[in-house]
């Protein structure tokens, strides 16, 4: 086996500001292994908040080097790598290399019948005016609405009178001390929101076990792999999977799995990225209540046989971009 493992940064249609950080490109890594013939592609990205980079990314592929060129595994991956971007990357490319192989599309070889997703439209933080703006001009039928601290319910006002249509979900992104859930909580669910991602930082929800919130949380931050899921059990009602997270869509599958058993309503989430890092996380969107895919609207420009996005609907994904 051979590999191939290369940094990209693509530019956002603009700068894209969450609680803790503004992004201006996306940087990720891409890995590409060929096996007589038939190449498998991955695509990961930063887990900011678990301190990787690029860099570190890379750093821990090239490490394996050797292990990966002899024949490695997605077993071998879990005892070589911990969960994150560049473990995502190296096993959705074994996913993709095992497809192409076999001759089978993703689909076949998880026996699934695929059905189109609609994906939501992610509002950055910005004055209210601006993020109005952004709202008035999406055709998505459900908002993602990032808020931060300062004026969090005059940001979610703001899109509310800019799309009255619109289905709203808010994320959070660890912006709030648990003192501050109640009276913020009541607002969002007078102004219409249907979900709350990770209000808190991970840890810090323990606060829930004594919170009667009316709107259903989401756990992102704090929901990383299948080890999580006893924790979240009864402090959140979603469970936020995102395979750069995960490390890979073999664990997303079973952080999946385990999250159905516990009861948990599902989301399937990004970290951005391009079409190649979407196609993946389609297959787990097939059993998610919602479903946040958009990264490619962010960006100026995609990838060969990108998907498509329509009004919110994204296109299955085609066997010469993934799987």
């Amino acid at each position: 086996m051979k590999l191939k493992v290369k940094c990209e940064s693509w530019p956002i249609v603009r700068p894209f500001r969450i609680a803790y950080r503004t992004m201006t490109c996306v940087d990720m890594v891409v890995v590409e292994l060929e096996h007589r013939g038939f190449v498998g592609r991955g695509e990961g990205l930063e887990v900011v908040y678990k301190d990787e980079t690029v860099d570190v990314m890379v750093d821990q592929i090239e490490a394996l080097r050797d292990i990966i060129e002899t024949g490695v595994t997605h077993g071998a991956l879990y005892e070589f790598l911990p969960p994150g971007g560049a473990r995502n990357a190296l096993d959705c490319a074994l996913w993709d290399l095992a497809c192409k192989q076999a001759r089978q599309t993703i689909w076949q070889r998880l026996q699934i019948t695929p059905r189109q997703l609609q994906t939501v439209y992610t509002i950055g933080i910005d004055t209210p005016a601006k993020m109005a703006e952004n709202a008035r001009t999406s055709k998505e039928p459900t908002l993602k609405i990032k808020i931060s601290a300062d004026n969090p319910c005059e940001q979610v006002r703001s899109v509310r009178a800019a799309r009255q249509d619109a289905r709203l979900i808010v994320d959070a992104n660890q912006a709030f001390d648990p003192a501050e859930l109640p009276g913020l909580l009541s607002e969002l669910h007078a102004l219409g929101v249907e979900m709350v991602e990770q209000p808190v930082k991970a840890g810090a929800d323990t606060a829930f076990d004594a919170l009667n919130s009316p709107i259903p949380l989401a756990a992102d931050e704090s929901c990383l792999t299948s080890q999580d899921v006893d924790y979240l059990v009864g402090r959140y009602q979603v469970a936020n999977i995102k395979l750069d997270k995960t490390g890979g869509l073999t664990e997303a599958l079973k952080l999946r799995d385990a999250c159905t058993a516990a009861g948990l309503e599902l989301m399937v989430g990004c970290m951005a990225g391009t079409s190649l890092a979407m196609a993946p996380a389609y297959v787990i969107g097939q059993s998610c209540r919602y479903v946040d895919i958009d990264g490619p609207l962010l960006q100026i420009g995609d990838r060969e046989n990108a998907l498509t996005y329509d009004a919110g609907h994204v296109s299955i994904p085609r066997p010469e971009l993934w799987g």
